[in-house]
């Protein structure tokens, strides 16, 4: 496995100076005001906000992961991504949270609590909260991005992953900086189409690449281990590597992922996408497009998975020789970081004149004359990096010019859920912490200046945190199932019951944040099952019990938040507020909404796992599951796409309150007398 060529480098160079500058032309555009630069003035079209949320649901760093699984597991590595990367939370914000959020007209997430409890300091305090833990978890997430990127482009540059990684990071981080919002949506697009692009020529490669579902089945087994690898269906047990015997048991994670998925999706939909689009349509169309964009990402992965099978099966056909290197490089490094060990095999294939004979001999010995391009795949637990296959395959199978195209698309992958996280934490970090407790009298040149040097802060952050993670997978449970877990129960509360409040909501996020911040520090092998039920349950109960030992959020506060919003749950002192006649209509869209969720839930799933067949060439367990998403297409056509209100319709019997709610508005911060207190 060589590094690329000068031509390799030249077409990737281009394109990161055709990023750099759109980004640049887009600064003058974005720095005209808060709205403008954080949600690009809500004025774009539902297509370029789905196509964007797709590019940034299509990260690279999730894409390596979830290779890995399917090289694992074959396609029921889809089932152990119900813990995120299958976003079974789209169903959620397509049928009802992604519009009860962009009814608010807020600026972001923490903004929108204001919006919910009004002012005083139990609102203040919910809403910095909120902006921390937002920025907490978003530079959680470039960490994960940090450490899969660094893996990546180790393998295929002769310098230092943490040097290559940190050019990259660097590129990504200059256009989002000056570009804002609107750079990271155009952008998005461009990553998209090369995406698309990618996915297709990776999916038709793969197929091309063995005789029938049987061969592939058998190849399967003598690399894996696994012999049901074609297998669709979840099964009780299934087979799993060293490192991976948390999801042996698959029906178990597949329902703990799931009921993972409905209780997070509940409270989900405070995005930029969602606060920047134009109606309620457009959230449901846009989260639409999102899905069916997405799935071709599952063919584009399958194919990585079926070609990193061929190739290990060529590179190593002494299943032995990956655990024999391994354990002679322990030998020679004892206690080598596993956060460092990729770091280690690139410096031994690189320059391994600078090493003892014996090490380089004996890898010879082990491995064969080609012994330095075979190194990188070798784990640090004596067995094939699952995590490495994607890089390893199109380092190693595809021809120069299919490479430069899939290995643009992979950096693409990795610069838009980049942009996104930065997006989102800076929005949080100007606006929420910045403009509203520091300088509440900061005019625009000094937000958008502010903004620039939080961009900075926020990356440089958690690229020193992704440099020193041990593995991906592990940083990911973490996210999701640790410290996501730990504000659960603020984000569903808020929403559905009337009594939840701002000391509840602060309590609640503050309790579950810090309780996953020291289960990282004093256990961070903790299983994710048990990081989710601890995280949870904290978040939930404190929350519970401090919003009733608590006063009420003021009456004309939650009345006007249920007004604009019009959630379904536990408001029934606050339901009167509307007529019989707007009852009705509310319970009627509540029950279409509810319906719809199971309905896109079976179709999301069956859309990702039916074009994985087909790249299998599995036709008997294709045609199997197409009744099962036909039934998701007609359930979600009844209760959901036939009740979409028509393109700028508006509702007579729910008129908007007002243009823009009071504490919403991108304005100058209104005057803290002006609303209810909740002190």
């Amino acid at each position: 496995m060589e590094h690329l060529g000068p031509i390799d480098l030249l077409v990737i160079a281009a394109y990161f100076a055709l990023i750099v500058t759109t980004g640049l032309m887009m600064s003058r555009r974005a720095a005209q005001g808060m709205e403008s630069y954080f949600l690009a003035g809500r004025s774009l079209s539902w297509v370029l906000l789905g196509i964007s949320g797709m590019a940034l649901w299509f990260d690279l760093t999730g894409t390596m992961l979830i290779t890995s699984f399917l090289y694992i597991l074959g396609p029921r590595g889809l089932f152990i991504e119900f813990r995120g990367g299958a976003v079974l939370v789209l169903a959620f914000m397509l049928a009802f949270t992604g519009k009860w959020h962009r009814r608010s007209r807020c600026l972001t997430a923490a903004q929108w609590y204001t919006f919910r409890f009004g002012e005083g300091r139990a609102a203040e305090l919910v809403r910095f909260l909120t902006a921390l833990m937002g920025i907490i978890l978003a530079i959680g997430m470039l960490a994960y991005l940090v450490r899969g990127a660094s893996l990546f482009l180790g393998m295929f540059s002769p310098f230092s992953p943490v040097v290559t990684t940190a050019l990259v990071i660097a590129v990504a981080t200059l256009y989002t900086m000056f570009a804002g919002y609107y750079g990271v949506v155009v952008t998005n697009v461009i990553h998209g189409i090369v995406l698309i692009v990618a996915c297709v020529v990776v999916s038709i490669i793969a197929w091309h690449s063995f005789a029938n579902v049987s061969a592939l089945a058998k190849s399967a087994d003598l690399v894996t281990g696994n012999a049901q690898w074609t297998d669709s269906a979840p099964a009780w047990q299934v087979h799993t590597p060293a490192g991976y015997g948390a999801y042996h048991y698959l029906i178990f994670i597949v329902a703990f992922y799931l009921l993972r998925n409905v209780i997070g999706g509940l409270g989900s939909g405070a995005e930029q996408r969602y606060f920047a689009a134009k109606s309620d349509r457009d959230c449901g169309m846009l989260s639409l497009l999102q899905a069916v964009t997405l799935m071709l990402r599952w063919p584009m992965m399958i194919g990585y998975a079926i070609l990193g099978i061929l190739l290990v099966h060529h590179l190593y056909p002494d299943a032995t020789s990956v655990h024999n290197a391994s354990m002679l490089i322990h030998r020679y490094f004892p206690g080598t970081d596993p956060a460092f060990w990729q770091d280690l095999l690139g410096r031994i294939s690189h320059d391994p004149g600078r090493y003892a004979s014996g090490l380089t001999n004996g890898l010879r010995h082990i491995l064969g004359q080609d012994w330095r391009s075979r190194l990188p795949l070798v784990g640090y637990a004596g067995t094939v990096d699952p995590e490495l296959i994607l890089p390893a395959v199109l380092k190693s199978i595809m021809i120069p010019e299919i490479r430069d195209l899939l290995l643009i698309s992979m950096l693409a992958t990795m610069m838009t859920s980049l942009t996104g996280q930065v997006n989102t934490a800076t929005a949080l970090m100007v606006n929420d912490i910045y403009r509203n407790f520091l300088r509440r009298s900061a005019k625009n040149r000094e937000l958008i200046i502010t903004s620039y040097l939080g961009t900075l802060i926020i990356v440089s952050i958690g690229f020193i945190m992704g440099i020193e993670a041990q593995s991906i997978n592990n940083l990911w449970g973490w996210i999701i199932m640790g410290l996501t877990a730990g504000t659960l129960g603020p984000s569903v509360l808020r929403l559905y019951w009337w009594r939840c409040n701002a000391w509840g909501v602060a309590a609640g996020t503050f309790a579950g944040g810090v309780a996953a911040i020291l289960q990282r520090l004093a256990d961070p092998d903790m299983l994710e099952w048990k990081q989710f039920v601890v995280m949870a349950g904290i978040s939930f109960f404190v929350t519970l019990v401090v919003s009733l030992l608590t006063r009420p959020t003021p009456a004309a506060v939650t009345e006007h938040f249920y007004r604009v919003t019009r959630p379904f749950g536990l408001w029934g002192p606050v339901k009167k507020i509307f007529s019989p006649e707007q009852r009705k209509a509310l319970a009627s869209e509540h029950r279409n909404d509810l319906l719809t969720v199971p309905f896109a839930l079976l179709w999301q799933v069956t859309l990702f796992l039916l074009p994985m067949q087909l790249v299998m060439k599995a036709y008997s367990s294709f045609w199997h599951t197409l009744p099962l998403f036909l039934l998701g297409v007609a359930g979600m056509y009844i209760f959901w796409w036939r009740k979409l209100p028509a393109a700028n319709s508006s509702d007579a019997l729910f008129p908007m309150v007002a243009p823009e709610c009071q504490h919403c508005a991108d304005r100058e911060p209104t005057d803290r007398s002006a609303a209810g207190s909740v002190d």
